[in-house]
């Protein structure tokens, strides 16, 4: 497209916009609550109008090296970053090519996204966990050419190139120093890009930019192993960055913890993308073990979590507590903060210094998503004085299709559509008003790469089928019951849902995680409900003392389960438990695979 149509093509993306934004501001909804936002139309464009606004501030809190404390790069640095990059990528050939990344959380693998689809071509994110023979399964298949990545992936990328069966030419590594005849140095051709740039160069700078185009390419990790490459646009990325903030309150001033991986459509888009959206910073974790130590540093104000973090730390904090003899002084400071601030005095910075110290001391919100969190631990979070909701979303919808107001949140629902988005309820059970989730929005996928069947399976009439079963209540929260394929059908018809009984099960203390399924019964037909556990020792340490066997440990869970039964109905009561030491085997994202036998096991 010449420049003079194109020039016409986006100021016509703009007048979208703009009304976007307009319609957002003039909302009679009272959970759209912060409408201080700016009109975008692509990520290039994003970037270019943050840097504009926010040259200056802080975008990234880097470590140069483990250990190391932690420093500022500004918008403006990074922007040149991103420039030249994506100017030595052209310069390589690689203009309107898919380009791999694989690394851990850090400063380059943000820069190198940018660099990609901000003018290059199109990013493929990959799963950092993944082993040598997935990782090439889907270089394969997204037909990557060029891949950027960590030092310790080089040998898995150097034997792929050489055996030919991937379209894999290039390889930059993030951590070389110098380049070599087998691999390019991330930093040399970032400087050679700043040389060419300042030689008058401006391929990418003039990089014309399609907002409905395909360039993100996101394989999906799900519990049953069978990725499928979810194609983004920048559309679907500007509708998901307009629409969140308007329930979350996010200014420059925040600064955002970056741990869950970023690959994965959460991090990448809420972790990642928002906070340059909206002028703020971001502040890399070195990995789980450091998440104390490194909350401690950055200061953060904003922690994207999933329910096994926030779970373990609100779990810790208790057990603490109680070894120190302090659990009953907590309990106090609790009562007493929830009657003090029905009078509008909060005294959680003071009664609860110690815990604020543990997460930094200005953690103003936590933020969960993933999987279904314990209410419990939401409202706990909140009587500490740190505000903690939890947010719906999937790869396909970019990611976000609800999310808990800030100041309205709901601990047992899943979050309210923010706004240009809408979520109904397919073919929902006229008793329980139960249904699979579909959604409809700008923020919806453009489909499955080379998978046209999977595709036309879940998008129908404008809405995308997610899977999900759950159902909206009278002020149009969603509620989430389980996954549409996990559904356990009694024989005499009845549903239940094992993620409602594993959420029942989170709730006895000396449960860690577990596993619910149904099994038929050889003997009398009878749909048996099992669960497999995963045990917390500190918890049952704590009950029964330091010398106990695993027969006293499933007596003391079974005393519990028992109470649950009772106040289930009879189809639903768990029948067999097995009481497990390891680990369920998971995905990447920290979700137990629900079918692999192994973590299905009854003795």
């Amino acid at each position: 497209m010449d420049a003079s149509g194109y020039k016409a093509l986006k100021e016509k993306e703009m007048e979208y916009a703009r009304k976007r934004v307009e319609d957002i501001k003039n909302s009679k909804d009272k959970y759209v609550l912060y409408r201080d936002i700016r009109p975008i139309i692509d990520i290039k464009q994003m970037i270019e109008s943050s840097v504009e606004l926010y040259s200056d501030n802080i975008a990234f809190h880097v470590k140069d090296k483990p250990g190391s404390p932690y420093r500022g790069i500004t918008y403006k640095e990074a922007k040149a970053d991103m420039d030249a990059l994506g100017t030595a990528l052209i310069s390589m050939g690689l203009k309107g090519k898919r380009i791999a990344i694989v690394a851990e959380n850090r400063y380059e693998w943000a820069i190198s996204y940018l660099a990609v689809v901000c003018g290059t071509g199109i990013v493929v994110p990959l799963d950092k966990e993944l082993r040598a023979l997935e990782l090439e399964q889907l270089i394969k298949e997204s037909e990557a050419e060029c891949i950027i990545y960590s030092s310790k992936y080089e040998p898995y990328f150097l034997e792929m190139r050489a055996r030919g069966e991937t379209k894999l030419r290039y390889l930059v590594n993030m951590d070389k120093e110098i380049s070599d005849e087998t691999t390019f140095s991330w930093r040399e051709i970032t400087e050679a890009g700043k040389v060419l740039i300042g030689n008058g160069n401006r391929e990418f700078l003039d990089a014309q930019i399609e907002r409905d185009a395909m360039s993100i390419i996101l394989f999906t990790s799900g519990t049953t192993g069978i990725a499928k490459g979810v194609m983004l646009s920048h559309g679907n990325i500007a509708e998901d960055l307009m629409a969140s903030p308007t329930l979350l309150n996010v200014v420059p001033e925040d600064v955002f913890f970056s741990v869950l991986p970023i690959h994965h459509t959460y991090e990448c888009t809420c972790g990642f993308l928002m906070p340059l959206y909206r002028g703020a910073s971001i502040a890399y974790c070195e990995g789980l073990k450091y998440i104390v130590k490194n909350l401690s540093e950055a200061r953060p104000t904003i922690f994207l979590g999933v329910p096994l973090i926030f779970e373990g730390l609100y779990k810790k904090i208790w057990q603490n507590a109680k070894k120190s003899g302090k659990a009953g002084t907590l309990k106090k400071a609790i009562k007493i903060n929830r009657l003090t601030k029905k009078i509008g005095i909060d005294l959680a910075p003071i009664l609860f210094k110690q815990i604020h110290a543990l997460f930094g001391g200005r953690m103003k919100i936590l933020i969960c998503g993933g999987a279904a969190i314990n209410p419990d631990v939401l409202q706990g979070f909140r009587d500490f004085g740190i505000n903690a909701v939890q947010g719906y979303g999937l790869t396909e919808t970019a990611p976000i299709c609800a999310l808990n107001p800030d100041k309205y949140p709901k601990n047992d629902a899943a979050g309210y559509p923010p706004p240009g988005f809408e979520l109904k309820i397919h073919d929902p059970d006229p008793e329980t008003g139960i249904g699979e989730i579909c959604v409809k929005g700008g923020n919806v996928m453009l489909g499955y790469y080379k998978n046209p069947e999977a595709t036309a399976e879940v998008l129908r009439d404008g809405w995308f089928h997610t899977g999900d079963l759950g159902y909206l209540d009278e002020d149009n929260f969603l509620h989430i019951t389980g996954r549409l394929k996990n559904v356990i059908i009694t024989k005499n018809g009845k549903n239940v849902y094992p993620e409602e009984l594993e959420n029942y099960l989170g709730k006895i203390p000396y449960v860690e995680e577990s596993l619910v399924w149904g099994k038929d019964s050889e003997e009398t037909g009878e749909t048996v409900i099992f669960a497999s556990i995963r045990a917390d020792y500190e918890e049952v340490k704590d009950a029964l003392g330091e010398n106990f066997t695993d027969e006293d440990v499933a007596a003391l869970i079974w005393k519990e389960i028992d109470v649950l039964n009772t106040q289930l109905p009879f189809y639903k009561r768990i029948r067999k438990i097995d009481v497990r030491k390891e680990e369920f085997e998971k995905t990447t994202g920290k979700k137990i695979k629900r079918f692999v036998e192994s973590n299905k096991r009854i003795s």
